[in-house]
């Protein structure tokens, strides 16, 4: 097994390097092994994802648990985890700054901070405050024993902002704070991530399975994307298989799901192989 420094200098190398990189969302230990298998480099987990998995919805899970899912992924496999921090689970920027402590602490190498406030009538931090924010997040990630890649996300367009001259100002202004990553899930077009790619001089993170363009690796890499996620894209994935195939259930009394999904010897096997190396 490596150890977190050397799963951290790994991690940040993947930053550097001329190609891009996608980095799969998993919400789960079997799926984190799933993933690791197919020899993706580096994994994240979801918010959005385990709080499905919970029943509960985005936001909605207390730090304390959202570390311990974090201790999981990261603890098994030997990829480098990153973090979905969310907004650090407070607004002050002490928060934030010991939800970093903890993530590391559980086993992340790297982790992203929203500037979105979680209410609805004030969905994103003033400017001021947001960059103090990531300012804390980054003087804790930089007292750590190893390199903590830190990621700072705008929720603009997310949250139905479509900003972009005060998207880029944040993440110009996130950059200056000391942010290793930049991130503004919801930009769709090729024009606009272009615009935010000569405005900005840190690795850009794209999430484009959740952002509905039909841009894949090959052209994100092109236009220097460094890093791309998924979100929450896959956990949506196999429940909305789920949903079909109990409707067929309910609706119809039919079985064909069957013939879609995994085949239970084959994920034993596979299993099996994975526990005892």
């Amino acid at each position: 097994m490596p150890t977190q420094a050397g799963k951290a200098t790994r991690f940040h190398a993947l930053h550097t390097r001329d190609t891009s990189f996608i980095m799969p969302n998993p919400w789960d230990i079997g799926t984190a092994r799933l993933l690791a298998d197919m020899d993706f480099e580096a994994l994240a987990t979801t918010s959005a994802g385990y709080a499905f998995s919970r029943g509960l919805a985005d936001n909605c899970v207390g730090r304390e648990q959202v570390i311990l899912h974090v201790a999981e992924i990261a603890n098994a496999t030997d990829l480098p985890v990153n973090a979905d921090l969310e907004n650090g689970f407070g607004d002050r920027p002490e928060t934030v700054a010991e939800t970093i402590r903890m993530a590391a602490q559980a086993g992340a190498v790297g982790g992203s901070i929203e500037d979105s406030t979680n209410r609805a009538g004030d969905p994103i931090y003033a400017h001021e405050l947001a960059v103090e924010r990531i300012r804390a997040a980054v003087e804790a990630a930089r007292g750590l024993a190893f390199k903590f890649t830190l990621t700072a996300r705008c929720e603009n367009y997310f949250l139905g902002k479509p900003d972009l001259a005060d998207t880029i100002k944040r993440l110009q202004a996130y950059q200056e704070a000391g942010a290793d990553v930049l991130f503004a899930p919801g930009l769709k077009t090729r024009d606009d991530l272009e615009v935010l790619m000569r405005s900005v001089d840190r690795p850009v993170n794209v999430m484009m399975a959740i952002q509905g363009s039909t841009l894949g690796q090959k052209e994100l890499g092109a236009m220097g994307v460094k890093r791309i996620s998924v979100g929450a894209s896959l956990a949506l994935a196999a429940l909305g298989a789920f949903n079909r195939a109990a409707q067929e259930l309910k609706d119809h009394g039919t079985f064909e799901y069957v013939n879609t999904g995994a085949v239970g010897r084959e994920m034993n096997q596979i299993f099996r192989r994975l526990n005892s190396q």
